[in-house]
């Protein structure tokens, strides 16, 4: 049940990041991720009664895990992001999504201090089957735009504190599910607490207010699209680490090349993504993950 929660969560994200191609095209991220947030919050909490209604067990409100769902809202939502448009800035999307594709890594070393699991050889077998598959799937960097080393170092710092910021906010989501089952109001939390963050590190208001009074219905309905496809993700990942490990959640979370990859060759035609390597990439990570269905 755990492996399969976690796919819905990788489906949710996928879409994420589908509907996010087009949502940029319309209104700039940085007013954009506002209404993410907002929805972050909006969305779970319409749905929280509806949960609470249908299960037995009453609300109990225990403040070391809503401090765990808080603090990985600061640390995976705000900062993680946060740090993500600045690695895309300083090294292109494709270096940075190679740099994305190795949270996992940073989830195992946390779920393993944190939170004490200890993976056997065949799960760490698997894992690697996965990494490397996704790794082949990831675009080229190329040679084009080569980057300076002062950029470069930059953009490493920059690289490693955005997979470690993800990694770690995921540990700590998990971690607050092993002593408070509230998957749904835990996203309120953590929601709110990374929306705290985005407002108290804003200065400069006036760009944003001129982006939304100029922005389409359209473009942010796209976001609130972004919003409900995060926030339900975030739920079903939340509700996969109390039934399986924290690291082979992320793992399977971050298995999004497998539908963004189809997607962009099938719908949107880019044909040029369909190489030997990126086809190799996709059979590791369609093996890894049936093997630990397995399990």
């Amino acid at each position: 049940m755990g492996v399969v929660l976690a796919i819905a969560a990788m489906l949710c994200f996928a879409s994420n990041i589908m509907v996010t191609r087009y949502a940029v095209a319309r209104m700039p991220v940085e007013a954009g991720f506002f209404v993410v947030l907002a929805t972050n919050i909006l969305f779970p909490a319409l749905l929280y009664p509806f949960e609470l209604a249908m299960r037995t067990a009453p609300f109990t409100w225990q403040w070391k895990g809503a401090g765990l769902f808080a603090l990985g809202g600061i640390v995976g939502t705000f900062l993680g992001r946060r740090f993500l448009f600045d690695a895309v800035k300083l090294l292109g999307p494709s270096r940075a999504s190679v740099f994305h594709s190795t949270a996992p890594a940073f989830a195992l070393i946390g779920a393993w201090l944190l939170a004490g699991e200890a993976l056997g050889w065949y799960e760490l077998l698997l894992m690697a089957i996965v990494w490397i598959g996704l790794w082949l799937t990831q675009p080229r960097a190329g040679s084009k735009g080569a980057l300076s080393p002062v950029a470069l170092r930059r953009g490493m710092f920059v690289g490693l504190m955005t997979v470690a910021g993800f990694g770690l906010g995921n540990v700590l989501r998990g971690l607050a599910m092993r002593g408070w089952e509230e998957a749904v109001f835990g996203t309120v939390v953590a929601s709110m607490a990374a929306l705290l963050c985005q407002l108290i590190a804003t200065r400069n208001w006036a760009p944003i207010r001129a982006e939304f009074r100029k922005a389409d219905r359209v473009g942010i309905l796209l976001y609130v699209a972004c919003g409900v496809t995060t926030a339900t993700g975030a739920i079903f990942a939340a509700l996969a680490m109390k039934r399986m490990e924290i690291a082979l959640v992320v793992l399977v979370v971050h298995t999004t090349p497998l539908v963004i990859f189809p997607v962009s060759v099938f719908v949107l035609r880019n044909r040029e993504d369909l190489t030997p390597r990126t086809l190799l990439g996709a059979i590791l990570v369609l093996s890894g993950i049936a093997l630990l269905i397995l399990r």
